[in-house]
């Protein structure tokens, strides 16, 4: 290997693609017993919030686009845990609500997190200092999407070129 910043090992971004492999590999069991994906479970913690949302709301939320989320929520319906449809207000729009049956999925949802939370976390001040430190870590990636400096090989962070050999 000529560049040790090529290595496969030396990726920070490997490490956290094995760690979402790895989080969703523990998930799908309980979630299983649910009748539910992750992503569809992702969609319904975001409803099980607002109790309804728009299909735009939802992407923002899940930060996924329409093509990912819209047979994500068809296939919710299917399984009748949820209803859409449009908005009287704006035709364009498509309203997401829970069903009596997604409603009820929350209860039996709840003991899904903390399922996982011991395969992750010691205590509470444990989870919170990870949280901390991933919330930290996605500020500074700034917002989702292609940013101001994609292609200038900038850091647009700190508005200076990266570190010779960084690891990201």
């Amino acid at each position: 290997m000529s560049y040790r910043e090529l290595l496969l090992s030396n990726q920070l971004c490997f490490l956290v693609h094995r760690l979402d492999l790895g989080i969703a590999s523990k998930y799908r069991p309980a979630l299983a017993k649910l009748g539910l994906t992750y992503g569809q479970y992702l969609a319904m913690l975001a409803l099980w919030e607002r109790r309804e949302a728009t299909v735009s709301e939802l992407c923002g939320a899940l930060e996924l686009d329409t093509g990912t989320v819209s047979p994500l929520v068809k296939r919710l319906e299917a399984a009748g845990l949820v209803e859409r449809a449009r908005s009287l207000i704006d035709e364009r729009q498509v309203l997401v609500r829970l069903t009596r049956k997604g409603a009820a999925l929350e209860e039996k949802a709840r003991s899904v997190p903390g399922s996982l939370a011991g395969c992750l976390v010691a205590d509470e001040a444990d989870y919170a200092r990870i949280r901390a430190f991933l919330e930290e870590l996605l500020e500074r990636l700034g917002p989702c999407g292609p940013g101001p400096d994609e292609g200038t090989n900038r850091d647009p962070a700190r508005g200076k070129r990266p570190k010779k050999g960084s690891r990201i």
